[in-house]
């Protein structure tokens, strides 16, 4: 098994200290710093997943990704965020689809976060050339996405793009719904109530766990109820973690 990951990725930043007081110069809180965490992002982190899951992955990203920073200021004690900073998200750059040799791989993860980084006619003309494509698009859904195998979108993106979507792609959509799991062909399939200490980077274990079954079992149900599974052990630790 062999899968390609094309998408943004950046260096993800975890800040913990003890939150005591407020700000004597302003009604801010104060953070005083423990100790710091820092783990890749974004696709690289859909590929992260991948590799713990056993299989192999390849990545299509930008160079620049170290630069790329987002860092979370977070109370330790109970894990509430602060404030998140974003450095150099000008440096994403363009994509070069077209020179990849897509024959080699047995699915491809499209992981597209809307920084510029992929063009809707980038991953249209992706979709074009493999017949696995899983996306997962902070675009609008529309009749651009059409050729795509599998979509993975959450809730809210779901509510922002039922205006463009057609009937074939409503086949395709499978609608993550954070603690309630996840939604495909208007089933739900639900998910075990468990404590939720962090959310981020929970949709890339989603996305890698729902490829890496399918290509296995050819079966998008067995996959659904395997990435949700994956999904909820994530969310049980604190940053970005794999399965």
């Amino acid at each position: 098994m062999k899968i390609l990951v094309i998408g943004e990725s950046c260096k993800d930043i975890f800040c913990y200290g003890a939150c005591e007081r407020i700000c004597p110069e302003a009604p801010v809180p104060v953070l005083n710093f423990k100790e710091s965490h820092n783990c890749v992002g974004m696709a690289m982190n859909v590929q992260k997943n991948i590799h713990a899951l056993g299989a192999n992955a390849d990545l299509y990203t930008n160079e620049s990704w170290e630069k790329i920073r987002k860092t979370r200021f977070i109370d330790y004690r109970t894990n509430y965020m602060f404030m998140r900073l974003d450095e150099n998200e000008h440096l994403y750059g363009k994509a070069n689809v077209k020179n990849i040799k897509f024959a080699d791989y047995d699915a491809i993860i499209i992981s597209d976060y809307n920084k510029g980084f992929l063009t809707k006619e980038d991953i249209k003309y992706v979709a074009s050339n493999h017949d696995c494509v899983f996306l997962d698009s902070k675009k609008t859904i529309g009749d651009w996405s059409e050729v795509v195998r599998f979509v993975k979108i959450n809730k809210s993106e779901f509510e922002n793009s039922k205006e463009s979507l057609t009937l074939n792609m409503y086949e395709k959509l499978i609608v993550t719904l954070g603690s309630e799991g996840c939604m495909y062909q208007e089933k739900i399939y639900s998910v075990p109530k468990v404590e939720i200490k962090d959310l981020s980077g929970a949709g890339d274990t989603f996305m890698a766990g729902l490829a890496v079954n399918f290509i296995q079992t050819r079966d998008i149900i067995k996959a659904i109820k395997f990435a949700n599974e994956c999904a909820t052990r994530v969310v049980q630790k604190k940053g970005v973690s794999t399965i």
